[in-house]
Formats: C-alpha cells, sequence, structure tokens
C-alpha cells in the first residue's frame, strides 16, 4: 500500500514547525557510485562540475516538491562530508592516505594526513551554495564537518595535540561559515556525530572548538549530533549499546549553555529517552523522525506519532522535523519516498495541533 498523501497545510493550518533533512542525500548513478559512504565519481574536470550541480538541482526540486520548508543542497559536490571541505586545505596530502580507525575504531577507513599547518586554498563551497540559494526561495541550510569530527577523520602527522588540530579547523571553518552567511544562508549547521563518540571530550573542548567555527555568525547556528549513517558498522554499533541510549545526556546540558541555536538529534527507532530532548531547554531541536537505517518507508501517522512523542519535551515553536541522519548511502528512490513521508507526517501532527 502506497504512501497516503496529505496536503502541505498553507491552507489555513497554521505551521507551528519545519522540516528538514539532516544533510546528505544520495547521488544519482550518472554522478557517482550509489549506496557507498566514500563513491567513486564518474567523471571529472568540468563536465563532473556541471554533473554535481545537476544533482543539486534535481534534490532541490525533489525536497520542494516533496514538501520540506527547509531546503538543502544534499551534499552533491562532496565525495564525502567531512573529505568535501578537507580537499579546498592546505597542509593535507590526500595522494598517501592511510588506513586508520574512527569514531573510537568503530570501522576501518582510508584517510589523508595532516601534515603541515593548516590554511584554506580559497572558498570552499561557494558554488553550490550561491546555486542553492539562487534556486529556491525557501529557507537553506548548508552543512559543514564540525571540528572533534573532522579531527576524528584525518590521520595527524603535524599537530601532535588533537585539540590543537580541532581549534585550527575550527578557525578555518569559521572563514568558510562566515563567508557562506554572505552567499545567503539561512542556517549553517556543523555535523558532530564523533560528540556522541568522545563524551568527556566534548566537554573539556569540543564544545569550545564548536564555538569558534561558528564565532561571529548572525545566521542561525546548528549541530548534527547523531549515531550515524545506516551502515552496518553504525547498525552493529547501535546494537551494542544496550536498551537505553544515554550518550546525549552527558553532552545536551552543555549544548543548553552554548551559542549554537539548533541541535539535531536521533530519535526514531533509536533507544534514546526521549526526556532527554528537554535538557535543551530554550534551543530549536531538530528531531529525526525518519529511519535512515531501515528500508521501511514511515507512514504518515508513525512519523506524526513520532512528533507528538516529541512535543511532551520540545515546546512546538522550537521543533524541526527530521532525518535521524544523512541519507548518501540510501536507494534514491527509497529515499524520495522518506521525504514525502516527512512532509505528510508533520503535514498530519500540524493538522492534529489545529484540530485539537
Amino acid at each position: 500500500m502506497g504512501v497516503v498523501r496529505i496536503p502541505h497545510p498553507d491552507n489555513g493550518v497554521p505551521i507551528v514547525f519545519d522540516t528538514a533533512i539532516a544533510g546528505s542525500l544520495p547521488k544519482p548513478a550518472w554522478l557517482a557510485e550509489t549506496q557507498k559512504l566514500w563513491p567513486q565519481w564518474k567523471t571529472q574536470g568540468p563536465e563532473l562540475q556541471q554533473a554535481k550541480l545537476d544533482a543539486t538541482l534535481l534534490w532541490i526540486k525533489t525536497q520542494e516538491d516533496a514538501g520540506l520548508d527547509i531546503i538543502g543542497d544534499g551534499e552533491m559536490s562532496r565525495q564525502h562530508f567531512v573529505h568535501g571541505f578537507l580537499e579546498q586545505v592546505e597542509g593535507i596530502d590526500f595522494e598517501h592516505k592511510v588506513e586508520m580507525g574512527i569514531r573510537a575504531d568503530r570501522y576501518k577507513a582510508m584517510v589523508p594526513q595532516v601534515v603541515s599547518a593548516l590554511k584554506l586554498k580559497g572558498r570552499v563551497h561557494r558554488t553550490e551554495a550561491r546555486f542553492l540559494r539562487a534556486h529556491t526561495k525557501k529557507k537553506i541550510k548548508f552543512t559543514l564537518p564540525g571540528p572533534m569530527t573532522i579531527a576524528d577523520t584525518v590521520a595527524d602527522r603535524f599537530y601532535g595535540d588533537r585539540p590543537k588540530m580541532a581549534m585550527a579547523f575550527a578557525e578555518l571553518l569559521n572563514q568558510e561559515a562566515l563567508a557562506l552567511q554572505a552567499d545567503g544562508v539561512d542556517i549553517i549547521q556543523f555535523d558532530e556525530p564523533a560528540f556522541n563518540v568522545f563524551m568527556d571530550e566534548v566537554n573539556t573542548w569540543g564544545i569550545a572548538a564548536l564555538e569558534r567555527a561558528a564565532q561571529g555568525l548572525t545566521c542561525t547556528t546548528a549541530v548534527h549530533i547523531c549515531y550515524g549513517y545506516g551502515i552496518q558498522a553504525n547498525i552493529d554499533w547501535k546494537n551494542s549499546l544496550g536498551d537505553e541510549w544515554r550518550q546525549y545526556e552527558q553532552i545536551l546540558p552543555a549544548l543548553a549553555r552554548s551559542s549554537i541555536r539548533q541541535v539535531s538529534l536521533e530519535c526514531v527507532h533509536s533507544h534514546v529517552p526521549p526526556q532527554l530532548m528537554a535538557l535543551l531547554e530554550g534551543k530549536d531541536v531538530m528531531v529525526g523522525v525518519i529511519d535512515v537505517a531501515s528500508d521501511t518507508v514511515e507512514t504518515p501517522e508513525e512519523v506524526a506519532d513520532t512528533i507528538d512523542m516529541a512535543l511532551q519535551f520540545v515546546p512546538a515553536k522550537h521543533l524541526i522535523a527530521c532525518t535521524n541522519c544523512g541519507l548518501a548511502p540510501m536507494n534514491r528512490e527509497l529515499a524520495v519516498k522518506k521525504l514525502e513521508a516527512l512532509a505528510e507526517g508533520a503535514a498530519l501532527a500540524r493538522a492534529r495541533r489545529a484540530a485539537a
């Protein structure tokens, strides 16, 4: 049975919360390998640059057609959410990658090496950010990797101190974030899955590095903290965490005191106690209502039920219905259906509130 289509409620029903994706979307088969976390591009040179923008336009249109309120570029121009930024940083050796365990050795990856002082080669995401701004009238969000997560996704052969290296990355992120703000970006989000792994470090230096990356921004700032993409290594890790996932409990109070305005959390089909969302009093909370690790498409009723549950702990004016994480490794057709379910479920939740 297909998903029941519920009209997007701009016909008299007040919109009391927005919908958005966490960040990444699947790359079309003509752009890159499909259903891979580090896909290889199908072409190169000017043809590749055009293909990236074509894919971005496709997903802008798809998000708008689904009925989402906040639009992203789907990270179409990046091979990987971290490496896409690092490619424009001097001091990083991509020619001699090494295998390294990341996220506390949860899985192995071939990573570039930091071999000298870090410096931006120039603008990183100007082309895709300006393209995104030019092709939608809705609010736009642009994602950047957070400094702690970058530091956990490269091999340090220069700094010899992870907090020092993370702060160096934070300064570069800040330069690009300020430029993205000038490009017309409404929300700049830093992705920090490492926050759910190194909880002690989050409180000692992780949030300080995050705030350095966001320094001086007047647009909306956000941080995305999930339990990872829907790849097997992450699924296995989650299965090892027991009946209650309480990592957020150790980091949300400090984030609530931070200058970051929005926090993105994993919720649906997780073992996160929902009451932990209340620790973010005063912040906008992007509540994950779409499971990125499941091939089952949520029904509008299921999405609305998750939103209703979250509304017990987050005021409607501070809630944004979101995906648990990025959808990059997912089948493209499935991802489209999940975006539709997100918007339709939010529409149902709004209608329920209007009728209450």
